[in-house]
């Protein structure tokens, strides 16, 4: 079985799109072969499931479980529509996900903006321990769960794969949750370090950035417009009256390929 793909990065974080009919074809285990470093090397797949023109896309981690939905995943996912030819520059359309529909716009061939949704605070200010000390959190949801913590200096990322599993599998968080640390710049920027649920450390993370932006601005710290610095690069936030977010991002184009099956002997 041999399976074509594309390949694209947000700010460094690549995912390969593939057509949704090898979904159910693809074992766990070939998907964690497939994204390892000796293979095709990915943060993800995404499924294009589209039926009908109706947008639709599976996310998956490189350890092959499912994540609700990825900001930089509907950003690559948008651009690989427009690169297929069936969505044109300033149009925009709906993708179903599983953590809800979502509206993107390609605006420029390497510049998506995806409308994430409503942006759910859970708990805010509530203790949990981090590498032994305790830190205050704020739990939140953009379709999928986030663990905010705000610190004065960031975290270094040797310290960010440490103490991140702690978090992700703390009992609190029964499906476990993606964690950010954040370090307030100005009224307008934020930096953030990310620990990616079913896939690690993370140079960038759409969901993390609208997460982490959100908390900002909910406490006050930032206004309603928001640029997220990450190791991988900037994203550009920003929040209506109720909390509803729109992100604004890079995509880049890698390759396309073919993945042949002798790879998974």
């Amino acid at each position: 079985m041999n399976i074509p793909f594309a390949k694209y990065h947000g700010l460094g974080n690549v995912y390969i799109v593939i057509d949704g009919k090898f979904s159910d074809s693809i074992s766990t285990e070939q998907i964690i072969k497939i994204c390892d470093n000796d293979h095709v090397k990915s943060d993800g797949i995404l499924f294009d499931k589209t039926t009908d023109g109706k947008f639709e896309v599976q996310i998956i981690n490189p350890d092959g479980s499912e994540a609700e939905k990825s900001g930089n995943g509907l950003r690559i996912y948008s651009r690989y529509l427009y690169d297929i030819g069936v969505v044109k520059l300033g149009e925009k359309f709906e993708i179903k996900t599983l953590g809800g529909m979502v509206k993107s716009t390609v605006i420029e061939k390497n510049l998506v903006i995806v409308e994430m949704g409503k942006v759910s605070f859970l708990a805010m200010g509530e203790n949990i321990p981090v590498g032994g000390n305790l830190h205050r959190f704020y739990e939140v949801n953009v379709g999928n769960p986030h663990c905010v913590i705000i610190m004065d200096e960031i975290l270094p990322p040797d310290v960010v794969k440490f103490v991140g599993p702690e978090i992700e599998t703390n009992k609190r968080f029964v499906n476990r949750t993606n964690v950010q640390f954040v370090k307030i710049l100005d009224k307008n920027t934020i930096q953030i370090e990310i620990w990616e649920r079913g896939a690690g450390y993370t140079l960038s993370s759409g969901t993390s950035s609208t997460a982490a932006a959100a908390v900002a601005h909910k406490l006050g710290f930032c206004g309603n417009q928001v640029c997220v610095k990450m190791q991988g690069g900037d994203l550009s936030l920003s929040f209506d009256g109720d909390f509803n977010a729109e992100m604004t991002g890079a995509v880049q184009k890698i390759c396309t390929g073919e993945i042949d099956g002798e790879c998974f002997e």
